[in-house]
């Protein structure tokens, strides 16, 4: 769970994360997913300490880190949305998941605790759609008897930039209501029909907090960092089920990476009676050629270390670190597909 220590310790407002002791040959870039952004600072953090070299990673939005590791302008890209093998490919890229986390919904009610009010696919994209206006409408209530909801106009507030916890937010829903993937459909960046927009899920978190009656979706861990109020989900068994590592966990048991092709796998809506619905991994994309053996091998140092020895930190934030099978599968394919300019492999 998420400790006082650890919320003193990650700063996830920051747009960036800067760790360095000294200017020194392996330190490393990267950009992209804001989802990973808080178990990436920690792991930064621990990884400087330990070793004294430094990660610049720019929290930008997945479709951001896309666009940069495919320019070349950093070391490695971050993304929510896996890139199919067929892109990967065309590109030069190959892609590993690093995380598994889960994207929960959020809002600002007074009088509602966290964890307290229960929400299906069906009314989260009635509410997307324009279509429930009201936190007392007939189709909340009639899940929530208990509970005080007011007659308070709902503001949605959704991502404004090209975000792979949107993609992981909307396959949920499309895989899940019809209406709303005829309508909206999934994807990194989508034409909403209603709300507010919000730069990362730092800025989509901040507007939730400022505005009474607001409805987002974020990654779990900005809505426990900053004390926002989170639903419960109807899984795909028909269960009610609290967002934490635990239930983001019975929805990753599922996987299986080793038949994805370039670890191409979405974890939205998984069977299980405990499973999170609307869970999901976070990618690395590296060029299979880099110019830079030096610089590629210690990106590839730094995770190899965050596998080895940053799983408690990801548990205690809640995410999901990667099992110990599927890193052997994640290093066999540092072998077979990252080497330096004269093919020779770099790990």
């Amino acid at each position: 769970m998420l400790t006082k220590r650890f919320i003193s310790g990650v700063a996830l407002a920051a747009s960036s994360i800067v760790l360095s002791l000294t200017a020194h040959a392996a330190d490393i870039t990267g950009a992209g997913a804001t989802f990973p952004y808080p178990i990436y600072s920690k792991w930064a953090e621990a990884y400087n300490a330990a070793t004294g070299i430094g990660l610049n990673y720019q929290s930008i939005g997945s479709g951001g880190g896309v666009r940069q590791i495919k320019a070349k302008t950093v070391d490695f890209g971050a993304s929510d949305m896996p890139l199919k093998l067929e892109e990967q490919e065309k590109e030069g890229l190959m892609q590993f998941p690093a995380i598994i986390g889960g994207v929960v919904p959020v809002m600002n009610l007074d009088g509602i605790a966290a964890g307290q009010l229960k929400l299906t696919s069906d009314v989260i994209s009635a509410i997307h759609l324009g279509k429930i206006t009201k936190w007392n409408a007939p189709e909340i209530t009639a899940l929530n008897p208990n509970a005080n909801l007011p007659a308070l106009a709902i503001t949605v507030v959704h991502r404004a930039d090209s975000s792979g916890t949107t993609f992981l937010w909307t396959d949920f829903l499309s895989k899940t209501n019809a209406e709303f993937k005829a309508a909206v459909g999934s994807g990194t960046a989508v034409r909403w029909p209603t709300g507010v927009g919000g730069k990362g899920n730092e800025g989509v978190a901040a507007n939730v907090q400022r505005i009474k009656g607001s409805f987002g979706y974020v990654e779990y861990a900005y809505a426990k960092k900053n004390k926002i109020v989170y639903a419960q989900l109807k899984n795909a068994d028909g269960q009610f089920v609290q967002p934490d590592d635990e239930t983001f966990k019975a929805a990753a048991a599922n996987a299986d990476w080793a038949s994805a092709p370039g670890f191409f796998l979405v974890l939205t809506n998984q069977p299980g009676k405990t499973s999170w619905p609307a869970t999901g991994a976070s990618f690395i994309i590296m060029h299979r050629t880099q110019a830079d053996a030096l610089t590629g091998r210690a990106v590839l140092k730094f995770f190899d270390w965050a596998f080895k020895n940053g799983s408690t930190m990801a548990s205690e934030l809640d995410y999901v670190p990667m099992p110990p099978a599927v890193v052997k599968q994640i290093q066999d394919s540092w072998k077979a597909q990252l080497k330096d300019a004269n093919g020779k492999a770099i790990w």
